[in-house]
């Protein structure tokens, strides 16, 4: 690192008042480090990727994204395919990603711990889906992607309540959602290695899973997922039972959860997701916990597409997988 752009959200967090002084302090932290730095605030929720790519093209060797797995999100679609790197400074409610690179909770300690990375090259996530309007759209993403209940659940959450109240939101949203949604069915076709013909089954609930740690209660949901894998693990719940998706979580948080013929796990190449034959259920999809749009979607990996910042401690464990 030597010229790095620190992206922050000014408004986002519980404590938005708060997040000058922490972007100042991880700057000062950078500068003593012999580090130039520019902080931009973003200037509208979509404009973090933008302002990153101008701050590469202005010489910036690598760029910080001071915030959550969303501000992760959007500064991620500009750097694929470059040779700048993406590290990330936890300041928001969901840091799933920094959880996995094992980076500490707090902004200042995480950005010391950055001063050593490592610039690792990493696959990412590629997501094809029709946006709300009907036009075809495109994402990155390095957490997860879901279709379903899981993409239902992002576009029901109040932002005004998540930046107040913060995680309880997640919560509270998760619970309204177990016992009033209807979980309905959708295909998946799955491209897996050594099969010649695509493998169909019937899901309420898709996940494809980028990282191998989420932190907190959730930890490793799918054993060999990795920012370092060239291909995807996809948890498929073939399923509309509320009792079944109960014990699962109950067991994710207890890190006893496993996976059978009605809960699955599948290693593949690809995937395509589209609404069963005669239905017109609109069903939504998500990446990083971003609301994208809705079906149909196909899911696949752009291997060996970003530099991202690895802390020492974490760089044998990821590049291991």
């Amino acid at each position: 690192m030597r010229r790095v752009a620190l992206i922050y959200n000014p408004m986002s967090g519980q404590h938005p008042g708060q997040r000058a002084k922490l972007v100042a302090d991880v700057a000062a932290a950078l500068v003593g480090a012999g580090i130039e730095v520019r902080a931009i605030a973003t200037e509208s929720p979509e404009s973090a990727g933008r302002q990153a790519q101008e701050a590469v093209r202005d010489g910036c060797d690598t760029v910080l994204a001071c915030g959550g797995d969303g501000t992760v999100h959007e500064v991620l679609q500009r750097l694929v395919g470059g040779e700048a790197a993406l590290g990330v400074v936890p300041m928001g409610t969901a840091n799933a990603l920094a959880a996995d690179l094992g980076l500490p909770s707090s902004p200042v300690k995480a950005v010391k711990m950055l001063l050593g990375a490592t610039p690792v090259r990493v696959s990412v996530g590629h997501l094809f889906y029709r946006s709300v309007e009907g036009g075809a759209r495109s994402r990155y993403f390095i957490v997860a992607a879901g279709v379903g209940a899981d993409a239902f659940f992002f576009s029901r959450l109040d932002s005004r309540l998540k930046q107040r109240f913060g995680y309880v939101v997640y919560l509270v949203e998760a619970l309204r959602l177990w016992a009033t949604y209807k979980f309905p069915m959708f295909t998946a076709s799955f491209t897996e290695s050594g099969r010649e013909m695509p493998r169909e089954v019937e899901a309420s609930q898709l996940l494809a899973v980028r990282i191998s740690d989420f932190g907190g209660l959730v930890g490793n949901l799918a054993p060999g997922a990795a920012i370092s894998n060239g291909k995807l693990r996809v948890i498929a719940f073939k399923t509309f039972s509320r009792v079944r998706y109960l014990r699962f979580l109950i067991a994710v948080m207890f890190g006893r959860h496993s996976y059978a013929h009605t809960i699955e796990l599948v290693k593949c190449i690809s995937v395509e997701c589209r609404n069963r034959e005669g239905s017109a259920e609109q069903l939504f999809v998500e990446a990083d916990g971003e609301l994208l749009g809705t079906l149909p979607v196909r899911i696949e990996v752009e291997p060996q597409a970003l530099n991202l910042l690895i802390p020492a401690k974490t760089l044998g464990r990821i590049t291991d997988l």
